[in-house]
């Protein structure tokens, strides 16, 4: 594991600034988890009002549901969210009018998202889809020239 040092609080990040956003996975824990920082919310709703790519990886996924810009569109998970699973979680209703589509990655549009990670391809027993998200908002940065 390493240990990184931010250069600044998600408070201070102007997404003018910047030509997408990338969360990593494990940026949120599982539902229903810690609170969403309502910082990472506005900053993938700027994001995503100005057609800037957005790529979010499992744990993150969470950030694009709590912001709801998944609404009508395709995305990755690990399973589909919307299904309870007894003793282990409830539905999670910010994920209501949007499609779960796998998960491998998923683009749809500017946003593009990947339900397995590092961390979870060993007890999911699927591949991890880092490298595939990261080539997919290359490409959608190149687009956005």
């Amino acid at each position: 594991m390493r240990k990184l040092k931010p250069d600044m609080k998600l408070s201070e990040v102007k997404v003018d600034d910047y030509a997408g956003v990338i969360l990593p996975c494990q940026a949120v824990g599982l539902f229903p988890g810690p609170p969403i920082s309502p910082f990472a919310v506005s900053i993938v709703r700027q994001a995503v009002a100005k057609g800037k790519p957005v790529a979010a990886q499992l744990g993150s996924v969470y950030v694009l549901a709590e912001a709801g810009v998944l609404k009508g569109r395709r995305y990755a998970f690990f399973d589909d969210p919307l299904i309870e699973v007894p003793r282990v979680r409830k539905k999670d209703l910010r994920f209501e009018g949007a499609i779960y589509s796998g998960s491998g990655v998923v683009r749809d549009g500017a946003i593009i998202t990947s339900g397995v990670c590092p961390s979870t391809e060993g007890w999911m027993g699927r591949p991890d889809g880092t490298a595939e998200l990261t080539r997919a908002f290359i490409a959608e940065l190149g687009r956005k020239k």
